[in-house]
């Protein structure tokens, strides 16, 4: 098959830039394995004075500027889509939620089944949400009748950094993600690609 013959969509929301440092990271992990990617991010709900009043979230809001919002076309042209949300109370982002909770119409046509779905989180303290953000996000890509690709135990490296359901990180705006937050971040973008081109490769044959 082609080099780039899967499409993937990374798809996140962050305030202050953890999230959206490891989205670049699994974008591009994702384009050097193959895929055609487009880096999107969720519209912010937030009012302009509370992201003023925090520095790093200002400042991230205008670091990322440049990147475009989310679309209802995104999903449609992705082959795989990656989701990316900080816990918020152990739960996705208001965020990225209200993005997904627009594609009811798609939904309904069943045009977001038969893709690949996977997620990546980040918290500012340890245990504070990751696996419960990750798996409320994932109850979605059931209802969608997705195929959820997740990294597992597949790679040594993953025994390091210890989240099977995806890449994770603890830290803030001070702490940006580490080697092990990278890495993490490459292997569940590798395995997503090797996926989406198997899935798509086999529905191809079977239609």
């Amino acid at each position: 098959m082609p080099v780039h013959d899967v499409k993937v969509a990374v798809i996140y929301y962050s305030s202050t830039g953890t999230i959206a440092d490891l989205a670049r990271r699994i974008a591009d992990a994702a384009e050097h394995a193959g895929a055609d990617v487009r880096l999107r991010r969720a519209a912010e709900l937030a009012p302009q004075t509370a992201i003023d009043a925090n520095p790093a979230w200002a400042a991230n809001a205008a670091a990322t500027a440049d990147i475009m919002e989310a679309t209802h076309e995104d999903m449609l042209w992705a082959d795989a889509v990656i989701f990316g949300t900080p816990t918020r109370f152990g739960n996705v982002s208001s965020q990225l939620k209200q993005y997904i909770d627009t594609l009811g119409g798609l939904w309904h046509q069943g045009r977001l089944a038969d893709k690949i779905y996977s997620g990546f989180t980040a918290s500012a303290t340890r245990h504070g949400g990751q696996e419960s953000t990750l798996l409320a996000l994932y109850q979605t890509v059931h209802h969608f009748g997705g195929i959820l690709v997740t990294p597992g135990y597949t790679d040594p490296a993953k025994f390091t950094d210890g989240n099977p359901y995806g890449t994770s990180h603890v830290g803030g705006p001070d702490t940006p993600p580490d080697d092990d937050a990278r890495t993490a971040a490459r292997i569940q973008a590798e395995r997503v690609v090797k996926f989406t081109k198997a899935v798509k490769h086999g529905l191809s044959l079977a239609s």
